[in-house]
């Protein structure tokens, strides 16, 4: 016999060997294969039922109760937006209601942005940290804004920490240079002038066609005159 024909007829064997093992495994473990695999049925059923008959619904009502909420923030009755009106749920309890949804997700943007406009910087920070977006136009206005509040409340690095994220995270003709222009101005009020320099100078030249771009020759030119001092 070949040495070509014992190989293969050891492969054979081998694989013979391994068939068998795996039979054998099956056969003892029927049972429980059984369980482990009804148990991923039951498990994947679930999850879709819970979907399809649970959070969808939820969605729908959360999406129209929220909808007056929404009115009365775009015209600025932002104790309305948030408390609703007796006929309408604010945001706050459409967070509290239908916490699985979306739309409280949402919710807690919208609210955090109302604290904002009333003066209650801690309860912005709050809702607008529990919201999660990786839209590039709403998620930097969100970081940007938890940055305004710290602004207010006078923790300039806690703020100086959210404009950069605002500014990096997401980039953007429109966030980016403007949050850029934070940055530099809270470095200026740190006395960080040569990098409120650095920062201005990035607008300059990635971003002079934007409303910060096209103004910002100024604000070089004032931090070039502290540097100087």
């Amino acid at each position: 016999m070949s040495k070509k024909k014992i190989s293969d007829q050891d492969q054979f064997e081998s694989v013979e060997n391994a068939l068998s093992k795996t039979e054998h495994y099956i056969e003892e473990n029927q049972k429980s294969l059984t369980i482990i695999i009804l148990a991923i049925i039951v498990i994947v059923g679930g999850y879709l039922g819970y979907k399809r008959f649970v959070v969808v619904p939820k969605e729908k009502e959360a999406s129209a109760q929220m909808w007056m909420a929404e009115q009365y923030f775009a015209v600025d009755s932002f104790n309305l937006a948030l408390n609703g009106d007796g006929n309408y749920l604010g945001f706050l309890n459409i967070i509290d209601d239908y916490s699985i949804t979306k739309s409280a997700n949402l919710a807690n943007y919208y609210s955090g942005i109302c604290y904002l406009h009333m003066g209650e910087y801690e309860n912005a920070i709050e809702y607008l940290k529990k919201f999660e977006s990786k839209d590039k136009m709403i998620a930097p206005i969100a970081l940007g804004s938890i940055g305004d509040a710290y602004m207010e409340l006078d923790k300039m690095n806690d703020a100086l920490t959210f404009y950069k994220k605002a500014a990096n995270d997401f980039t953007n003709n429109f966030t980016t240079p403007l949050y850029l222009l934070k940055v530099g101005f809270v470095y200026e009020q740190l006395g960080k002038y040569d990098q409120a320099l650095e920062v201005y100078k990035r607008i300059e030249i990635e971003f002079p066609n934007s409303t910060e771009g096209r103004q910002i020759e100024k604000y070089i030119a004032q931090v070039e005159l502290l540097i100087k001092k």
